[in-house]
């Protein structure tokens, strides 16, 4: 392959999410007269925000060659807590609560992938179970209900925009400016890059990845108020595989599975991205038993191209680097 044809599918790649978008919403709009409208896309960008919350979050973990599977359960478990303990008090003082058991969530999932060296997949597919376990306990499998404080926060706006896109855009502004205005972000992609250059250079690599884990419970914590403010309570499947829309987001938009690439406001396009597929599906009245294959797809295209991405990115170092030399 040349290295102008290797440069043409690299901006084709790059831009692939966007084409696919595209394709949704014009292949969504024939279908469905109430699918363009305006109505819709606010429903759209409110729906995606649990999700490009959490993918803001998980971009923290991408982007050190981490993962984290157990977001699902961190919703679910804050979820049950909100609904059965923090019920009567005001959200001063319930959401830092909240933040907190997600903090501590990412805390544990941290210090078995970097004090004990455990891959972060198998120590966050376990918490996945663990969490979730915790929660069916604490509820004993029935639904659990949130307070009308928490329900009108689902419901209020502030000028004429949800309270769930306004928590977004805080998140997203403070997550910018972490990653691409701080010494502490470049370290972040530094270890991403290359660990043990990264080490070398005197960046406390173990820290750094425990503090990204961290970062993402948060997030998840964050996902879950959003969420079931919307809906009002929580079943035993809330949050159930929503670990997989929210990698999918992040890679969607941008963020490499192999560390050292990726941005805040990709993520959030990624987002929308998932979201509008699903909200597709539900206008064109799509059989319920299309939507995981459809979902695996997104998956499977996410991961392709992120792959193919990073091979022809090191296949122009290389190049890059003969010429130098």
């Amino acid at each position: 392959m040349t290295l102008n044809r290797t440069r043409l599918l690299m901006l084709v790649l790059r831009f692939a999410p966007l084409l696919l978008f595209l394709a949704l919403f014009v292949a969504f709009g024939l279908m469905s007269d109430r699918f363009m409208t305006f109505g819709n896309f606010r429903n759209i960008l409110t729906q995606s925000t649990h999700i490009a919350v959490m993918a803001i979050g998980m971009t923290f973990v991408l982007l050190v060659k981490g993962v984290d599977l157990s977001i699902g359960s961190i919703m679910y478990l804050v979820a049950v807590v909100m609904g059965l303990y923090l019920s009567d008090l005001p959200l001063v003082v319930s959401i830092p609560t909240i933040l907190v058991i997600g903090f501590a969530y990412g805390a544990v999932n941290a210090w078995f992938t970097v004090q004990l060296r455990i891959a972060s997949f198998i120590v966050t597919l376990a918490t996945l179970f663990i969490g979730r376990g915790l929660a069916l306990f604490l509820s004993e499998t029935k639904m659990v209900f949130q307070s009308d404080v928490v329900q009108t926060l689902g419901r209020s706006s502030a000028l004429g925009v949800p309270w769930a896109i306004w928590i977004l855009v805080a998140v997203a502004l403070v997550a910018w400016i972490v990653l691409s205005q701080t010494p502490y972000g470049r370290q972040i992609y530094a270890i991403g890059a290359d660990p043990d250059a990264a080490a070398k250079a005197g960046i406390r690599v173990g820290p750094i990845v425990f503090s990204v884990f961290c970062i993402c419970g948060v997030c998840a914590a964050i996902g879950a108020l959003i969420s079931v403010s919307q809906v009002g309570a929580a079943s035993a499947t809330f949050g159930f595989q929503k670990e997989f829309p929210v990698i999918a987001a992040a890679v969607l938009g941008g963020t490499s599975l192999f560390g050292g690439r990726g941005g805040v406001f990709g993520s959030i396009f990624g987002a929308v991205l998932v979201q509008t597929t699903e909200n597709g599906l539900v206008m064109i009245n799509a059989d319920p038993y299309l939507y995981p294959l459809v979902n695996a797809f997104i998956i499977f295209i996410a991961a392709w191209v992120d792959g193919r991405r990073t091979q022809l990115m090191e296949k122009l170092e290389q190049r890059k680097i003969r010429i130098e030399t």
